[in-house]
């Protein structure tokens, strides 16, 4: 690393690993490992395809309008470089897409990305640990062998985007689970209160007003928890769900 992009990459590496602010984007963030790659790597254009866990993948972001057209055509044809990164979790290398080896390995993919102006890639896997989530891919519109110093930095970005995501991600399902956890304290609030109008109005004890809301919900195919409110509310005939026998 040169001392001249060394504020650039401390400056990138926070922005792809801050998940913490509240407008965090995840697209914004992949869109700007893309740019950051081309400003301080050796390539052309980059693109970020993503896996959804079930084998698909679709393209996330890109530096550039024919980068992402290239990325749409290797998820269409499931073939190329990228395509083998993430299925494989390996770096995928092509110095040059017009030699015999592409030809032979990706034939469709070679021949797309030559039309869309690029002759070499370097797919780099972006995981955490043995999960791989995605593939940062890098190309030149020259034969190029990239430098062993920027090889390590773009799966350096790769791997703190990737970090960056699974984050976000376990952010979102902590809270999915907080906003679950407190749905259902809330229900149990509103179940204990329609629970009291019950056993006042039927002169039951708890249990047996539980007893007969649940009874009710169920025979009619109700929410316990919306039966509970319509009772707390006074929407429901109260006569209707206390025993006749009482």
């Amino acid at each position: 690393m040169t001392n001249s992009r060394e504020p650039q990459v401390i400056d990138t590496f926070l922005t792809l690993t801050d998940t913490l602010t509240r407008d965090f984007d995840a697209l914004d963030m992949l869109t700007t490992l893309c740019e950051s790659c081309v400003d301080l790597l050796d390539v052309s254009a980059a693109g970020v395809i993503l896996s959804d866990g079930q084998g698909g993948l679709s393209v996330a972001a890109a530096s550039s309008e024919r980068s992402r057209l290239l990325g749409v055509f290797a998820v269409a044809i499931d073939a190329g470089p990228c395509v083998e990164c993430v299925r494989t979790g390996r770096p995928v290398i092509s110095e040059d897409l017009t030699d015999a080896t592409a030809a032979r390995m990706w034939p469709r993919y070679a021949t797309g990305a030559q039309e869309a102006g690029f002759r070499a890639t370097h797919a780099l896997p972006m995981r955490l640990r043995d999960e791989v989530i995605g593939v940062l891919t890098l190309l030149h519109t020259d034969r190029h062998v990239m430098a062993e110093g920027d090889a390590r930095l773009g799966q350096a970005l790769a791997d703190a985007a990737s970090i960056g995501l699974l984050h976000e991600r376990a952010l979102r399902r902590a809270e999915a689970v907080q906003e679950q956890l407190q749905g259902a304290l809330n229900s149990r609030v509103i179940i204990e209160q329609a629970k009291g109008v019950l056993a006042g109005r039927g002169d039951l004890s708890p249990e047996d007003a539980f007893t007969a809301l649940r009874s009710h919900a169920r025979a009619r195919g109700l929410r316990l928890t919306e039966l509970a409110r319509d009772v707390v509310q006074g929407t429901v005939d109260v006569a209707g769900i206390v025993p006749r026998t009482r």
